[in-house]
């Protein structure tokens, strides 16, 4: 007597939240691409009125159109519209991540930020706040609400935070400092979230043409990177890959610079 073999459903496929997902040619968007063509579904926020206020503008249609992109390489996806400067907005973001994709969370990756050049005499109290609020308050409650719901098998490390960050400092005031509390929050991540087998690490992409550069800017980077180019977002997109990978396991705690040997 034959059977006739039943057919078994497909293995399911871990979801990752990234942030800062607002432009098609920004490196978030990067990094949705390469996790969705490496087996992962996706949910990513934006955040619209940011963007209309920047010196690139509002890119209409970009969070569909990214959204279409990672549907046709395999990628469940979810949208989020989100102001990061709301209290409430990270559990929000994961509440609908969770009711939309229908499983928990696996991995963070943190791509959003506030990025308006000041230095120390001319930031405002109004534009040093809202950088705080965005990148630093902002990740940090991102990172206790996925600390709160993520959970794992026993002995396992299968969770992952990646935190995109910058060494900016002298005429960026507060998008430097507070990227480098971002830092500092990620890495007691990885420590304090050890328990629940997640990893947490901190990677600077260096200088990556997005759009804001200037001709002149341009040049004097590519001059002094030694691979005598910029970085992209395919760049940056791989590396976060490789630590959601399980491979990626190992590190831990750590702020890698994924940068081509650029000059500080």
């Amino acid at each position: 007597m034959t059977t006739t073999p039943q057919p078994t459903s497909a293995p399911s496929r871990p979801i990752a939240l990234i942030t800062g997902v607002g432009r098609s040619i920004g490196i978030g968007a990067g990094i949705a691409r390469r996790l969705a063509a490496s087996g992962w579904d996706v949910a990513f926020t934006y955040w619209t009125p940011y963007d209309r206020r920047m010196e690139w503008g509002a890119e209409p249609g970009a969070a569909a159109s990214i959204a279409q992109e990672l549907t046709e390489a395999g990628a469940r996806t979810a949208a989020i519209e989100a102001d990061l400067t709301d209290l409430d907005a990270a559990a929000r973001v994961f509440d609908e991540a969770e009711q939309r994709l229908g499983e928990p969370v696996t991995a963070l990756v943190l791509s959003h930020a506030e990025s308006v050049d000041s230095g120390l005499l001319d930031t405002t109290v109004e534009a040093f706040d809202r950088h705080f609020a965005v990148n630093s308050r902002a990740s940090w409650l991102l990172i206790r609400e996925y600390g709160l719901r993520f959970r794992s098998a026993p002995g396992t490390a299968t969770g992952r935070i990646v935190a995109l960050t910058s060494d900016h400092t002298a005429g960026n005031l507060p998008y430097g400092a507070s990227k480098g509390a971002l830092d500092r929050i990620t890495l007691a991540a990885a420590h304090e979230l050890a328990h629940l087998g997640v990893t947490a690490n901190v990677v600077n992409p260096g200088p990556v043409d997005t759009g804001w550069m200037s001709d002149d800017l341009r040049e004097a980077l590519v001059r002094g990177t030694p691979l005598g180019r910029l970085g992209t977002p395919r760049d940056t997109a791989h590396l976060v890959d490789f630590l959601c990978s399980p491979e990626g396991q190992w590190i831990n705690g750590q702020l890698l610079k994924s940068n081509g040997g650029a000059a500080a």
